[in-house]
């Protein structure tokens, strides 16, 4: 092989070698596999031509890098992009599906190319991380944690002001009226005693048990039901007395003793139960670990949800050291490192912080370490201890997983706060993530009167946007990252039902997270048929008028699905295959779920699912509707129904074709169908789905119009065997890339510190070693750090990114 040294290159040799490399490249076109394999060229092959475009070529210069890359050639007032010395189009060659696989997956063909011939010969580069150095007023008055990085104080639920020494009243209800004497009815409603502190409910003095929770219908009075199908009502103007009783045969709520009540000795109001957060048991009986932020990190108490950092540690996680903190104690994702201490250190400087080199692997992510209003004062004092969190815990401290679909938030936090790739020196940083929980101000943001939303009219799509306007104001204002890209190196996440349809304009340069990738390119305007996230009524002078999903910059990431070990061991998900080949699915066409007005307990609103889910059903509903009659197309080997299952996983492992349709906003339909290796069927217009704008779906999935759903069966019908054979093979190989893995085993990690042993999910997930969602998130992050070209506005860059100089975004 030729070798490249610095200075000029002989064009005689240039020509020579690109005449080796054209007739190499036209023999490799048809002797390599349509998947090449990406061993083909290493790290340093980058390193072998020089070929100028444009130009004569005469007296130029190649410009070589410190990593060895090159450049540009040419003079300084004229500068030539050099043309990629490895033409990646001719070495990953698409399939017959436009599409380019690098690990296992099917990827859009330009994007596939890149991550073959790029990602894994990326190298480490040399990056200086900053340990902070500043301290705080009043070290936070022992109520916060200090922020060493800004010397400001994150103060905990309860307290405020510079150094957290001033307490606050936090109410638990709102001024009460004649009609209504507790006040209007919010979550948090209280009838006996309020913590102000936390503006929690609790029985309160003169009770057996005044620390047990009195939480939302426990303490007012229940009506029977009105009739033969309704459901018994609360009146929320009337207290229930009985509670506090302390009769022998029906005790209260708050004098009734555990072990009376589990032995049947004593009867007490079922309405009643244990659902705030750190207690576990019927009746709150068990203190057990509350849900943090990675646990702190095992660098902290939680408390409620909030982390109290040990001494030397803060953050959102308790994951970030201080310089006081010796480096013997630092994470792994700062290790090994080697320690600068500046000339002006000394214990006089506040200010002082270290530097430490780190090898590391880009992109790199810089997280912002927010004020708690935005993360931990969201996570305690929650209500409902399943409240935008993806885990609880047992009262042994052992985890258990929710369903909550709104949990991928917490996992991808937890994975970026953890991983190899997050960095604390935003000079340094390729991306900026900025850590809003919205998942938790859906379901708090009706909570309790500090968390109201009397001037946004009860909009809750208006309170997030106003939310989010908050991080960006403190960010601009304590960082000095945003402007250098106008915030388009920034990555926020929106976990709502309709996505980032409600982001402030302010911040709309930056790529978006979402589940619902909405483009606005058909469905124009909000479409759920909840009232309270209609986002239709927010001015243009607070939202703009942007669409609610750019694919040019944003992504779509799969929702949060729980990994239960039951199925795990049962081999349903996924690993249900082997147990269900083609020629075993015997179900055509599968889909379970809620089918509108039309159906018994459907919902209501004509706008559901913006009419899709109601229109299959007419054509192929399998369940009798309410005026009993089946879809008009109905089928035996078709199943849309809304009778719920216990067997719903293994139904849809048991299909060939699964239908992926809207709820109110996105669902987790399309997740349900890749876990169980089911082909999806996407029926919503101009919306795209987790990782569409990246992954090949036509390798996968089958997209059908909204108006062509009357046709849907005539379509699936239409796919041939080998076409079908070649899409479930491909769901096969791509299904762990919707689940979370990375998240679960940090948590594994955590329970085996604490136990010494593993669950069986933990076991099981262990076993797993394709690239899961996480890793995918960082592989499309290097790619768009290489390929968007609005980076090419602000080159030319002088960092080392590590990459061939093939691989290289170029710049004039």
């Amino acid at each position: 092989m030729f070798s490249l040294q610095k200075g000029r290159c002989s064009w005689s040799l240039v020509a020579t070698v690109a005449s080796i490399l054209a007739l190499v490249s036209v023999v490799h076109l048809f002797l390599v596999p349509v998947i090449p394999s990406f061993e083909y060229f290493g790290a340093r092959q980058a390193q072998t031509l020089c070929i100028p475009v444009n130009g004569s070529g005469s007296g130029g210069k190649v410009t070589v890098l410190e990593n060895g890359s090159i450049d540009s050639i040419g003079s300084e007032d004229n500068k030539q992009i050099l043309q990629p010395m490895v033409n990646l189009t001719v070495r990953y060659p698409s399939d017959l599906h436009n599409a380019v696989v690098y690990h296992g997956a099917p990827w859009k063909a330009e994007i596939g190319r890149w991550l073959s011939g790029c990602h894994p010969n990326a190298a480490t580069v040399k990056v200086v991380e900053e340990i902070g150095g500043k301290s705080c007023k009043n070290n936070c008055s022992s109520q916060g944690i200090c922020n060493h990085e800004l010397g400001q104080c994150r103060c905990f639920l309860g307290f405020t002001g510079e150094g957290c020494s001033e307490r606050q009243e936090l109410s638990c209800n709102y001024p009460g009226s004649n009609d209504h004497p507790y006040g209007p009815w919010v979550v948090s409603i209280c009838p006996a005693y309020c913590d102000t502190s936390r503006a929690m409910c609790f029985c309160g003095e003169g009770t057996k048990y005044p620390d047990r929770p009195a939480a939302e219908s426990c303490g007012f009075q229940i009506n029977p039901p009105s009739g033969p199908d309704g459901h018994p009502s609360t009146d929320w103007s009337k207290v229930d007395m009985d509670i506090f009783t302390t009769n022998s045969s029906k005790r209260g709520w708050c004098n009734v003793d555990p072990e009376e009540a589990y032995s049947g000795k004593v009867q007490f109001k079922e309405e009643c139960d244990c659902k705030y957060d750190g207690l576990w048991g019927r009746f709150c009986e068990t203190p057990v670990q509350s849900t943090c932020i990675n646990q702190c990190a095992g660098n902290g108490y939680c408390r409620g949800g909030f982390c109290q950092c040990d001494e030397g540690w803060f953050g959102a996680d308790c994951s970030t050291p201080s310089i006081s903190l010796s480096i013997t104690k630092w994470p792994q994702w700062l290790r090994p490192a080697h320690i600068r201490i500046p000339d002006t250190a000394n214990e006089h400087v506040n200010t002082v912080s270290l530097n430490a080199a780190v090898e590391k692997r880009r992109p790199l992510i810089y997280v912002y370490d927010l004020p708690p209003e935005f993360n931990g004062l969201l996570l305690e004092g929650r209500h409902f201890k399943l409240e935008c969190v993806n885990r609880i815990y047992d009262h042994r401290n052992s985890t258990i997983w929710t369903d909550n679909l709104y949990g991928a938030q917490m996992a991808l936090y937890e994975n970026i706060l953890a991983s190899p790739y997050r960095t604390l020196n935003g000079e340094e940083a390729d991306f900026f993530f900025v850590p809003v929980l919205d998942s938790c101000i859906i379901t708090r943001a009706d909570d309790a009167p500090h968390l109201n939303m009397r001037e946004h009219g009860g909009m809750r799509s208006s309170f997030t946007l106003e939310f989010y306007k908050k991080a960006y104001d403190h960010i601009t204002a304590q960082y000095p990252y945003w402007n250098r890209s106008a915030g388009r190196d920034h990555i926020w996440f929106f976990s709502w039902d309709e996505g980032a349809c409600y982001a402030p304009k302010e911040i709309w340069n930056s790529m978006m997270l979402v589940h619902w990738g909405n483009t606005n390119s058909k469905h124009t305007h909000s479409t759920t048929a909840y009232w309270a996230d209609n986002w239709n009524g927010i001015s243009s002078e607070r939202r703009g008028t942007h669409p609610c999903f750019d694919p040019d910059k944003d992504l779509v990431l799969p929702a949060w699905k729980r990994p239960d070990a039951s199925s795990l061991n049962s081999k349903i998900w996924a690993w249900y295959w082997s147990l269900k080949p083609r020629e075993k699915r015997k179900t055509l066409f599968y889909f379970n779920g809620n089918l509108g007005p039309a159906y018994e307990y459907g919902r209501p609103e004509d706008t559901y699912s913006m009419g899709i889910r109601q229109k299959v059903a007419e054509e192929f509903g399998s369940s009798p509707n309410k005026a009993g009659k089946l879809g008009k197309q109905h089928s035996p080997d078709v199943i849309v129904t809304p009778q719920r299952t216990e067997r719903y996983h293994e139904q849809l492992a048991s299909s060939v074709f699964c239908g992926v349709m809207p709820g109110d906003g996105w669902s987790g339909r399309m997740e349900d169908s890749i876990l169980q290796g089911c082909i999806p069927v996407v029926i919503q217009d101009g919306i795209f789905l987790p990782y569409e704008n990246f992954l090949n779906y036509e390798s996968f999935a089958v997209r059908i119009r909204e108006d062509e759903i009357p046709n849907l069966i005539h379509v699936l019908r239409a796919i041939n065997e080998t076409e079908i054979e070649f899409k479930l093979a491909n769901v096969k190989r791509i299904w762990q890339r919707f689940i979370y893995r990375d998240s679960v085993m940090l948590e594994a990690d955590r329970q085996k510190t604490a136990f010494g042993f593993g669950e069986d999910w933990a076991v099981k997930f262990s076993e797993l070693t394709e690239d899961d969602a996480f890793a995918t998130f960082i592989q499309i992050l290097h790619y768009k750090l290489h390929n968007d070209p609005w980076r090419r506005e602000l080159g030319p860059w002088k960092k080392d990114f590590g990459v061939p100089a093939e691989c290289r975004l170029y710049t004039l």
